[in-house]
């Protein structure tokens, strides 16, 4: 909004100038979804508790797990409500509202959001929320809108673009549809298994929405992607601007989210931020390089799929507890250590995707 405002004063006065310049836009988008998050909490913490917005530790009957967690019951929770809320106003004041790419992130996030909502409204009330076959038919319905949607716009292909190969790609045709609902519903899940310990999963998203805002600038830039060798997708630099947005309110989130936390994002912001990721991958035809930047994710959902075949073909288990940052605990590291060992990892897969620049 402020960009359609502003920018046409620079006939006038040059220093409205600036506001062309993505880059600009973007910094001013961090910060002002940053101060948005921060003085939220601050403004809304009572609320929280008043309306019994709270967390209620549900182990599946893993009683040493919830004797290590026995203190986080009744922190405040959905605090996704609040992340989702500073994205929006900051995005929709720093972006050009012309940009369809935009719109449609914006509306998955909303979505995905709706549907953490009813899944953490459910867990406060009824001590259990909606059943994993119904969030996974919502999330399918939603990945499959994606897939139509990028089948349709005539500035998106249905190739699969590969890390390391300059040339090599794959029309998907009509299956890409089914390769959009895929990697919705793998990424939302796999950030909601994430998002199991103070800060774990939002540290991971911090790194990620950096990887790809560098990515959707370059993708963007018709120079830079010839040089570089990646498809070019007009438009697509502005997911820049909402990618910081999100950087923006996952620090600020951060701030208050951070071992011990005061606020919990809930599903309402594990599932939104997890599919708004994979949404903009597929935009920017950077699914592969998701796989890579974000394997902290990739290796917490492979834990709870491995588990889960384990036992049924087994009958034994592969690790202690899943997803993989349960097991760690029950090998009696301490929680801070677990967290912040993580994030080095998710630092070090997203120094890797950014090494996919230029190795080709």
């Amino acid at each position: 909004m402020l960009y359609h405002l502003l920018y046409p004063l620079s006939k006038y006065f040059f220093i409205f100038n600036v506001i062309k310049y993505i880059s600009v836009r973007s910094a001013l988008a961090l910060l002002t979804s940053f101060s948005l998050m921060f003085f939220l909490w601050r403004l809304l913490k009572d609320k929280f508790y008043q309306l019994g917005l709270k967390e209620k530790i549900d182990m599946y009957g893993h009683k040493d797990l919830e004797r290590l967690h026995k203190d986080k019951k009744g922190t405040p929770t959905m605090g996704g409500l609040l992340i989702l809320f500073s994205i929006f106003v900051s995005s929709l004041l720093w972006v050009k509202w012309t940009n369809s790419f935009f719109w449609y992130t914006l509306l998955i996030f909303f979505l995905l959001g709706l549907l953490g909502v009813r899944d953490d409204l459910l867990k406060i009330k009824k001590n259990k929320g909606i059943s994993r076959k119904e969030k996974l038919i919502f999330q399918i319905i939603i990945g499959v809108i994606v897939g139509i949607i990028i089948f349709l716009d005539k500035n998106i292909t249905t190739q699969l673009s590969l890390p390391f190969f300059k040339k090599i790609s794959l029309n998907l045709g009509y299956f890409y549809i089914l390769w959009a609902t895929l990697v919705i519903v793998a990424t939302s899940n796999a950030v909601n298994f994430t998002d199991g310990l103070d800060g774990l999963a939002m540290g991971g998203l911090i790194t990620n929405f950096l990887v790809f805002a560098i990515f959707c600038y370059v993708s963007g830039h018709a120079i830079f992607s010839r040089y570089l060798f990646i498809p070019y997708i007009k438009d697509a630099a502005e997911l820049t601007v909402l990618c910081s947005a999100v950087l923006g309110a996952g620090l600020g989130f951060l701030w208050f989210n951070a071992y011990p936390a005061e606020i919990f994002m809930g599903d309402t912001g594990a599932l939104a931020l997890g599919g708004g990721l994979g949404v903009i991958a597929l935009f920017i035809k950077k699914e592969f390089i998701l796989l890579i930047s974000g394997g902290i994710f990739v290796i917490e959902a492979l834990s709870v799929i491995l588990q889960i075949i384990s036992v049924r073909l087994r009958g034994r288990k592969i690790f202690l507890a899943s997803p993989l940052h349960h097991h760690f605990q029950l090998k009696g590291i301490p929680e801070s250590k677990i967290i912040v060992r993580f994030w080095i990892v998710s630092i070090a897969f997203a120094v890797l995707a950014l090494l996919t620049l230029k190795l080709r």
